[in-house]
């Protein structure tokens, strides 16, 4: 009387062989996954039947968990404004915990591994419209989450070319102020010193404090400015300004 199979024993296999792909990349052999598995090939081949059907089953596997990962990450939370969301989304995404996810899912864009999953591309980018949608609609522009979505895409691969993160940051934070409902930053008010902050925070933003804006005001910006220069730097010596 042969063997019946133990779902719950391949599950737990399988679990393991995710996290190792996760952290190590899918291996070109079996061996990798055994001893992650605390198994031998030839149980692996008698669970999953061959090498390439356990590699397509752990990159569904994983892709199942990224997005239940990504997905609570971009929804839009009753209590936060959503582009502070998607900020938070895009640091922890990029971070140690979503980069796994990116540099594993980034290496099916490779030929070899197009073949373990054909059409990958194209639900790659299907399964993050609607959240991406529903979020925007938050803020009444739902037909910009194909706009987010590209742009999500398009700096993870700059990352994954340059390493640079920091200036991805910097292109995701200008983005995002970019996108600002035109209520929390086009409201005409009198200037004064906390005007920027407060627009940044109606938004869920931060940027740099505001420049001055150019008015009527000139001299007496420049003798601010000219004081400043003189207390900072001691070899500046103001001149008196001349009156006509």
């Amino acid at each position: 009387m042969g063997r019946h199979k133990q779902p719950e024993i391949r599950d737990r296999i399988l679990d393991a062989c995710v996290d190792h792909a996760l952290a190590h990349g899918l291996p070109d052999r079996l061996e990798p996954f055994a001893v992650a598995s605390h198994t031998s090939t030839r149980m692996l081949i008698y669970h999953f039947g061959t090498r390439d059907a356990l590699l397509r089953e752990t990159l569904r596997r994983a892709r199942r968990r990224q997005r239940d990962f990504f997905g609570e990450l971009v929804s839009p939370r009753p209590d936060e404004p959503y582009l502070s969301t998607l900020r938070r989304a895009w640091r922890v995404m990029t971070g140690p915990d979503g980069r796994p996810y990116l540099s594993m899912f980034g290496k099916l864009r490779e030929n070899a591994e197009q073949q373990l999953w054909p059409g990958f591309r194209r639900e790659a980018t299907t399964d993050w419209l609607r959240p991406l949608e529903d979020g925007m609609r938050s803020i009444g522009r739902p037909e910009l989450g194909t706009l987010v979505l590209a742009v999500v895409r398009g700096l993870i691969m700059d990352i994954e070319a340059t390493g640079d993160v920091s200036r991805a940051d910097q292109a995701f934070d200008d983005f995002l102020a970019a996108l600002a409902p035109p209520t929390t930053r086009a409201e005409p008010r009198s200037p004064g010193p906390d005007t920027g902050r407060e627009v940044d925070a109606a938004a869920g933003l931060r940027t740099a404090a505001p420049r001055p804006s150019e008015d009527g005001n000139n001299g007496s910006r420049r003798a601010h400015c000219a004081s400043v220069r003189t207390a900072q730097h001691p070899l500046i010596i103001s001149q008196p300004e001349q009156t006509e």
